[in-house]
Protein backbone atom coordinates (compact mmCIF):
# COMPACT_ATOMS: atom_id res chain seq x y z
CA UNK A 1 0.00 0.00 0.00
CA UNK A 2 3.03 2.56 0.49
CA UNK A 3 3.72 2.26 -3.07
CA UNK A 4 0.47 3.27 -3.81
CA UNK A 5 0.07 5.69 -1.27
CA UNK A 6 3.93 7.25 -2.95
CA UNK A 7 1.86 7.05 -6.87
CA UNK A 8 -0.82 9.50 -5.48
CA UNK A 9 1.16 11.58 -3.02
CA UNK A 10 -0.93 14.62 -1.83
CA UNK A 11 -0.02 17.95 -3.81
CA UNK A 12 -2.83 19.97 -4.30
CA UNK A 13 -5.97 21.92 -2.24
CA UNK A 14 -9.10 19.84 -1.52
CA UNK A 15 -12.20 21.38 -2.65
CA UNK A 16 -12.80 22.30 0.19
CA UNK A 17 -10.58 25.42 1.99
CA UNK A 18 -11.99 24.14 5.60
CA UNK A 19 -10.29 20.73 4.82
CA UNK A 20 -6.62 20.34 4.79
CA UNK A 21 -4.75 20.84 1.70
CA UNK A 22 -3.53 17.04 2.02
CA UNK A 23 -6.32 15.60 1.29
CA UNK A 24 -7.33 15.49 -2.60
CA UNK A 25 -9.97 13.04 -2.15
CA UNK A 26 -13.46 13.12 -2.06
CA UNK A 27 -16.66 10.90 -2.15
CA UNK A 28 -20.22 11.26 -1.43
CA UNK A 29 -22.13 7.75 -0.96
CA UNK A 30 -26.02 7.37 -1.08
CA UNK A 31 -26.76 3.89 1.13
CA UNK A 32 -29.86 1.95 -0.08
CA UNK A 33 -32.24 3.53 3.02
CA UNK A 34 -31.53 7.26 1.93
CA UNK A 35 -28.67 8.21 4.10
CA UNK A 36 -25.61 9.52 2.05
CA UNK A 37 -22.17 9.97 3.74
CA UNK A 38 -19.55 12.29 2.71
CA UNK A 39 -15.53 12.68 3.39
CA UNK A 40 -11.82 14.05 2.52
CA UNK A 41 -9.16 11.37 2.34
CA UNK A 42 -5.90 10.89 1.83
CA UNK A 43 -6.08 8.44 0.20
CA UNK A 44 -8.83 5.95 -2.04
CA UNK A 45 -8.18 2.73 0.00
CA UNK A 46 -10.12 4.60 2.75
CA UNK A 47 -13.34 4.36 1.37
CA UNK A 48 -13.36 1.36 -1.03
CA UNK A 49 -15.85 -0.58 1.31
CA UNK A 50 -18.48 2.04 1.03
CA UNK A 51 -18.22 2.18 -2.87
CA UNK A 52 -18.62 -1.48 -2.45
CA UNK A 53 -21.90 -1.08 -0.04
CA UNK A 54 -23.35 2.07 -1.46
CA UNK A 55 -25.86 2.39 -3.97
CA UNK A 56 -24.47 5.42 -5.52
CA UNK A 57 -21.03 6.72 -4.87
CA UNK A 58 -19.72 9.68 -6.47
CA UNK A 59 -15.81 10.25 -6.32
CA UNK A 60 -13.58 13.83 -6.88
CA UNK A 61 -9.74 13.62 -6.95
CA UNK A 62 -7.89 16.97 -7.53
CA UNK A 63 -4.10 16.21 -8.97
CA UNK A 64 -1.49 18.50 -9.80
CA UNK A 65 -0.22 15.99 -12.78
CA UNK A 66 -3.05 15.09 -14.46
CA UNK A 67 -1.21 12.91 -16.82
CA UNK A 68 0.24 10.64 -14.34
CA UNK A 69 -1.74 10.15 -11.41
CA UNK A 70 -4.93 9.60 -13.56
CA UNK A 71 -4.09 6.12 -14.75
CA UNK A 72 -2.66 5.59 -11.02
CA UNK A 73 -6.62 7.27 -9.63
CA UNK A 74 -8.46 5.08 -12.19
CA UNK A 75 -6.45 1.78 -11.36
CA UNK A 76 -7.01 2.09 -7.73
CA UNK A 77 -10.87 2.25 -8.28
CA UNK A 78 -11.41 -0.59 -10.35
CA UNK A 79 -10.74 0.99 -13.76
CA UNK A 80 -8.93 -0.61 -16.61
CA UNK A 81 -5.98 1.11 -18.06
CA UNK A 82 -7.04 0.64 -21.24
CA UNK A 83 -10.22 3.33 -20.47
CA UNK A 84 -7.94 5.83 -18.79
CA UNK A 85 -4.92 5.71 -21.38
CA UNK A 86 -7.22 6.15 -24.59
CA UNK A 87 -8.75 8.95 -23.04
CA UNK A 88 -5.76 10.52 -21.56
CA UNK A 89 -3.30 9.85 -24.70
CA UNK A 90 -5.63 10.47 -27.43
CA UNK A 91 -6.41 13.73 -27.85
CA UNK A 92 -9.53 13.71 -30.12
CA UNK A 93 -11.15 10.98 -28.08
CA UNK A 94 -13.57 12.22 -25.94
CA UNK A 95 -16.24 9.00 -25.47
CA UNK A 96 -15.92 5.29 -25.06
CA UNK A 97 -17.78 3.05 -24.04
CA UNK A 98 -16.49 -0.63 -22.84
CA UNK A 99 -19.92 -2.13 -21.73
CA UNK A 100 -19.21 -2.38 -18.16
CA UNK A 101 -17.29 0.92 -17.72
CA UNK A 102 -17.85 4.11 -19.63
CA UNK A 103 -15.25 7.50 -20.00
CA UNK A 104 -16.04 10.57 -20.93
CA UNK A 105 -13.04 13.85 -21.53
CA UNK A 106 -15.33 17.11 -20.69
CA UNK A 107 -13.03 20.68 -21.81
CA UNK A 108 -12.75 22.64 -18.84
CA UNK A 109 -12.16 26.21 -19.81
CA UNK A 110 -9.80 28.28 -17.62
CA UNK A 111 -9.27 32.17 -18.58
CA UNK A 112 -6.12 34.23 -17.96
CA UNK A 113 -6.66 38.14 -18.28
CA UNK A 114 -3.51 40.13 -19.59
CA UNK A 115 -3.54 42.50 -22.44
CA UNK A 116 -5.64 40.30 -23.64
CA UNK A 117 -7.57 37.11 -23.06
CA UNK A 118 -6.06 33.78 -22.62
CA UNK A 119 -7.73 31.07 -22.90
CA UNK A 120 -6.60 27.29 -21.60
CA UNK A 121 -8.75 24.06 -22.25
CA UNK A 122 -8.43 21.31 -19.78
CA UNK A 123 -9.26 18.07 -19.61
CA UNK A 124 -11.70 16.61 -16.99
CA UNK A 125 -12.61 12.72 -16.86
CA UNK A 126 -15.72 11.47 -15.75
CA UNK A 127 -15.38 7.45 -15.58
CA UNK A 128 -18.79 5.38 -14.40
CA UNK A 129 -19.24 1.90 -13.38
CA UNK A 130 -22.18 -0.02 -12.12
CA UNK A 131 -22.68 2.09 -9.01
CA UNK A 132 -19.74 4.65 -9.00
CA UNK A 133 -19.04 8.04 -10.75
CA UNK A 134 -15.18 9.27 -10.92
CA UNK A 135 -13.94 12.61 -11.62
CA UNK A 136 -10.44 13.66 -12.32
CA UNK A 137 -9.56 17.01 -12.82
CA UNK A 138 -5.79 19.15 -12.94
CA UNK A 139 -5.13 21.56 -9.86
CA UNK A 140 -5.62 24.30 -12.08
CA UNK A 141 -8.81 24.30 -13.38
CA UNK A 142 -11.01 26.61 -10.54
CA UNK A 143 -12.03 24.33 -8.11
CA UNK A 144 -15.15 23.56 -10.51
CA UNK A 145 -16.81 20.67 -8.44
CA UNK A 146 -16.67 22.11 -4.83
CA UNK A 147 -20.06 23.61 -5.03
CA UNK A 148 -21.01 20.12 -5.76
CA UNK A 149 -18.74 18.84 -3.15
CA UNK A 150 -20.85 21.07 -0.46
CA UNK A 151 -24.14 20.14 -1.63
CA UNK A 152 -23.34 16.62 -2.61
CA UNK A 153 -25.76 15.23 0.27
CA UNK A 154 -28.81 17.32 -1.10
CA UNK A 155 -28.19 16.65 -4.89
CA UNK A 156 -27.55 12.69 -3.74
CA UNK A 157 -31.00 12.36 -1.60
CA UNK A 158 -32.92 13.65 -4.74
CA UNK A 159 -31.74 9.90 -6.87
CA UNK A 160 -34.88 8.15 -5.96
CA UNK A 161 -33.60 5.33 -4.42
CA UNK A 162 -36.35 3.11 -5.98
CA UNK A 163 -34.77 4.33 -9.63
CA UNK A 164 -32.58 1.29 -11.79
CA UNK A 165 -28.62 1.61 -11.33
CA UNK A 166 -28.59 2.88 -15.02
CA UNK A 167 -31.03 5.73 -13.70
CA UNK A 168 -29.31 7.02 -10.82
CA UNK A 169 -25.87 6.84 -12.53
CA UNK A 170 -27.13 9.02 -15.57
CA UNK A 171 -29.43 11.49 -13.12
CA UNK A 172 -25.83 12.51 -11.44
CA UNK A 173 -23.77 12.28 -14.31
CA UNK A 174 -26.13 15.33 -15.69
CA UNK A 175 -25.87 17.05 -12.79
CA UNK A 176 -22.02 17.31 -13.29
CA UNK A 177 -21.91 17.64 -16.49
CA UNK A 178 -24.55 20.92 -16.17
CA UNK A 179 -22.39 21.88 -13.48
CA UNK A 180 -19.08 21.81 -15.71
CA UNK A 181 -21.00 23.86 -18.37
CA UNK A 182 -21.72 26.08 -15.82
CA UNK A 183 -18.08 27.02 -15.07
CA UNK A 184 -17.09 26.87 -18.57
CA UNK A 185 -20.17 29.47 -19.35
CA UNK A 186 -18.71 32.28 -16.44
CA UNK A 187 -15.55 32.22 -18.80
CA UNK A 188 -17.71 33.71 -21.87
CA UNK A 189 -18.41 36.83 -19.40
CA UNK A 190 -15.23 37.27 -18.91
CA UNK A 191 -14.24 37.63 -22.11
CA UNK A 192 -17.04 39.67 -23.44
CA UNK A 193 -16.14 42.33 -20.95
CA UNK A 194 -12.98 42.34 -21.89
CA UNK A 195 -14.23 42.64 -25.69
CA UNK A 196 -16.11 46.01 -24.53
CA UNK A 197 -12.90 47.34 -23.27
CA UNK A 198 -11.06 46.31 -26.38
CA UNK A 199 -14.08 48.50 -28.25
CA UNK A 200 -13.68 51.71 -26.65
CA UNK A 201 -10.06 51.54 -27.70
CA UNK A 202 -11.03 51.16 -30.87
CA UNK A 203 -13.41 54.12 -30.51
CA UNK A 204 -10.53 56.02 -29.19
CA UNK A 205 -8.28 57.55 -32.59
CA UNK A 206 -5.71 58.31 -30.27
CA UNK A 207 -4.47 54.41 -29.40
CA UNK A 208 -1.60 53.31 -30.51
CA UNK A 209 -2.12 51.05 -33.85
CA UNK A 210 0.29 48.75 -32.97
CA UNK A 211 -1.33 47.80 -29.97
CA UNK A 212 -4.95 47.38 -31.46
CA UNK A 213 -3.75 45.00 -33.91
CA UNK A 214 -2.02 42.13 -31.49
CA UNK A 215 -5.07 42.61 -29.24
CA UNK A 216 -7.64 41.84 -31.93
CA UNK A 217 -5.89 39.04 -32.56
CA UNK A 218 -5.73 37.67 -29.23
CA UNK A 219 -9.64 38.27 -28.73
CA UNK A 220 -10.09 36.18 -31.89
CA UNK A 221 -7.48 33.63 -31.05
CA UNK A 222 -9.78 33.38 -27.16
CA UNK A 223 -13.27 32.76 -28.98
CA UNK A 224 -11.65 30.14 -31.55
CA UNK A 225 -10.02 28.50 -28.48
CA UNK A 226 -13.10 28.32 -26.61
CA UNK A 227 -15.66 28.17 -29.00
CA UNK A 228 -13.17 24.26 -29.70
CA UNK A 229 -14.42 23.42 -26.35
CA UNK A 230 -17.85 24.08 -26.41
CA UNK A 231 -18.07 22.19 -29.56
CA UNK A 232 -16.25 18.99 -27.96
CA UNK A 233 -18.58 19.47 -24.98
CA UNK A 234 -21.27 19.15 -27.99
CA UNK A 235 -20.17 15.73 -29.10
CA UNK A 236 -19.65 14.15 -25.90
CA UNK A 237 -23.31 15.13 -25.41
CA UNK A 238 -24.33 13.84 -28.83
CA UNK A 239 -22.59 10.39 -27.97
CA UNK A 240 -24.31 10.08 -24.93
CA UNK A 241 -27.24 10.66 -26.08
CA UNK A 242 -27.40 8.44 -28.56
CA UNK A 243 -24.41 6.14 -27.84
CA UNK A 244 -26.98 3.34 -25.98
CA UNK A 245 -24.35 3.00 -23.49
CA UNK A 246 -25.25 -0.47 -21.48
CA UNK A 247 -24.56 1.53 -18.22
CA UNK A 248 -26.99 4.91 -19.05
CA UNK A 249 -30.66 5.07 -18.86
CA UNK A 250 -33.11 4.56 -21.90
CA UNK A 251 -35.67 6.67 -20.34
CA UNK A 252 -36.44 9.14 -22.64
CA UNK A 253 -37.59 11.65 -20.41
CA UNK A 254 -33.72 11.46 -18.82
CA UNK A 255 -32.28 11.44 -22.37
CA UNK A 256 -34.08 14.63 -23.14
CA UNK A 257 -32.66 16.37 -20.45
CA UNK A 258 -28.95 15.74 -22.17
CA UNK A 259 -30.59 17.29 -25.25
CA UNK A 260 -31.34 20.23 -23.31
CA UNK A 261 -27.56 20.12 -21.87
CA UNK A 262 -26.43 20.27 -25.45
CA UNK A 263 -29.29 22.90 -26.26
CA UNK A 264 -27.80 25.14 -23.81
CA UNK A 265 -24.16 24.54 -25.07
CA UNK A 266 -25.58 25.03 -28.73
CA UNK A 267 -26.72 28.57 -27.29
CA UNK A 268 -23.30 29.71 -25.89
CA UNK A 269 -21.85 28.58 -29.37
CA UNK A 270 -24.19 31.19 -30.67
CA UNK A 271 -22.79 33.78 -28.44
CA UNK A 272 -19.34 33.11 -28.61
CA UNK A 273 -20.10 32.89 -32.82
CA UNK A 274 -21.77 36.40 -32.42
CA UNK A 275 -18.83 38.17 -30.42
CA UNK A 276 -16.35 37.10 -32.97
CA UNK A 277 -18.61 38.59 -35.89
CA UNK A 278 -18.62 41.81 -33.46
CA UNK A 279 -14.63 41.64 -33.39
CA UNK A 280 -14.84 41.15 -37.46
CA UNK A 281 -16.65 44.45 -37.89
CA UNK A 282 -14.43 46.09 -35.11
CA UNK A 283 -11.34 44.79 -37.41
CA UNK A 284 -13.09 46.29 -40.53
CA UNK A 285 -14.05 49.48 -38.73
CA UNK A 286 -10.32 49.68 -37.96
CA UNK A 287 -9.13 48.90 -41.23
CA UNK A 288 -11.48 51.57 -42.76
CA UNK A 289 -9.91 53.91 -40.27
CA UNK A 290 -6.70 53.13 -41.86
CA UNK A 291 -7.57 53.82 -45.22
CA UNK A 292 -9.06 56.87 -44.13
CA UNK A 293 -6.01 58.32 -42.33
CA UNK A 294 -4.01 57.31 -45.52
CA UNK A 295 -5.96 58.76 -47.97
CA UNK A 296 -5.98 62.11 -46.52
CA UNK A 297 -2.63 62.14 -46.58
CA UNK A 298 -2.05 61.43 -49.86
CA UNK A 299 -4.70 64.34 -50.53
CA UNK A 300 -3.33 66.45 -48.73
CA UNK A 301 0.05 65.78 -50.53
CA UNK A 302 -1.37 66.10 -53.98
CA UNK A 303 -2.88 69.55 -52.34
CA UNK A 304 1.00 70.59 -51.68
CA UNK A 305 2.04 69.45 -55.21
CA UNK A 306 -0.81 71.20 -56.72
CA UNK A 307 -0.17 74.54 -55.41
CA UNK A 308 3.46 74.11 -55.70
CA UNK A 309 2.65 73.23 -59.74
CA UNK A 310 0.89 76.78 -60.07
CA UNK A 311 3.32 78.66 -58.01
CA UNK A 312 6.13 76.66 -59.91
CA UNK A 313 4.43 77.95 -63.53
CA UNK A 314 3.58 81.69 -61.99
CA UNK A 315 7.14 81.78 -61.67
CA UNK A 316 8.59 80.35 -64.73
CA UNK A 317 6.66 82.86 -66.67
CA UNK A 318 8.27 85.84 -65.68
CA UNK A 319 11.10 84.55 -65.21
CA UNK A 320 11.59 83.62 -68.76
CA UNK A 321 10.93 87.10 -69.77
CA UNK A 322 13.56 88.69 -67.58
CA UNK A 323 16.05 85.93 -69.31
CA UNK A 324 14.64 87.45 -72.60
CA UNK A 325 14.71 91.21 -71.72
CA UNK A 326 18.35 91.06 -70.29
CA UNK A 327 19.77 90.49 -73.49
CA UNK A 328 21.46 92.86 -75.11
CA UNK A 329 19.74 92.92 -77.95
CA UNK A 330 17.08 94.91 -76.06
CA UNK A 331 19.28 97.81 -74.50
CA UNK A 332 17.53 98.08 -71.53
CA UNK A 333 18.11 101.62 -69.42
CA UNK A 334 17.34 102.81 -66.09
CA UNK A 335 14.47 104.85 -67.58
CA UNK A 336 12.77 101.50 -68.69
CA UNK A 337 12.74 100.04 -64.92
CA UNK A 338 8.99 101.13 -64.45
CA UNK A 339 7.07 99.35 -67.77
CA UNK A 340 9.62 96.36 -67.06
CA UNK A 341 8.91 95.60 -63.48
CA UNK A 342 5.04 96.78 -64.80
CA UNK A 343 5.51 93.58 -66.94
CA UNK A 344 6.86 90.88 -64.47
CA UNK A 345 4.38 91.70 -61.82
CA UNK A 346 1.66 91.83 -64.44
CA UNK A 347 2.99 88.62 -65.99
CA UNK A 348 3.15 86.43 -63.02
CA UNK A 349 -0.20 87.64 -61.77
CA UNK A 350 -1.49 86.37 -64.85
CA UNK A 351 0.20 83.15 -65.23
CA UNK A 352 -1.20 82.54 -61.48
CA UNK A 353 -4.63 83.02 -62.58
CA UNK A 354 -4.24 80.73 -65.71
CA UNK A 355 -2.15 77.97 -63.61
CA UNK A 356 -5.06 77.71 -61.09
CA UNK A 357 -7.73 78.05 -63.93
CA UNK A 358 -6.66 75.39 -65.94
CA UNK A 359 -5.81 72.79 -63.05
CA UNK A 360 -9.24 73.70 -61.50
CA UNK A 361 -10.80 72.82 -64.37
CA UNK A 362 -9.40 69.54 -65.20
CA UNK A 363 -10.37 68.82 -61.67
CA UNK A 364 -6.97 68.41 -61.01
CA UNK A 365 -7.42 69.73 -57.63
CA UNK A 366 -7.73 67.41 -54.83
CA UNK A 367 -11.25 68.26 -52.70
CA UNK A 368 -10.72 70.01 -49.03
CA UNK A 369 -10.10 67.25 -45.93
CA UNK A 370 -11.73 68.42 -43.32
Amino acid sequence: MSEEVKAIKNTALSGDSSKPIEKRWFFAALHSDGSVMTDYANSPTNFLNTIKTATLTWVDFLTANFEEDSATAATLLGFSNQLTSSLTEGNRILYEDFETEIGIKLPSVQIRIFEHPEVQPHKVLLLMQKNLLLTIHPLMVDRRFSRLRRYSPKILRKIPIEACDEDRLTLLLIRIIDQNNDRNFEHLRQIEEHGDDLNRSLMDPKTPRDLLGPQIYGMKHALIVYLDALWETVDVLHDLRYGDAELLTNDSQLLDRIGYLAEDVNRQIGLAEHMSEVLASGLEVLQSIYNNQLQALNNRMAMVMTYLTVLGTAILVPNTLATVMSNPAFAMEPKDAGWYLTLLISSTIIATALSFWWVKRKGWLPKKID
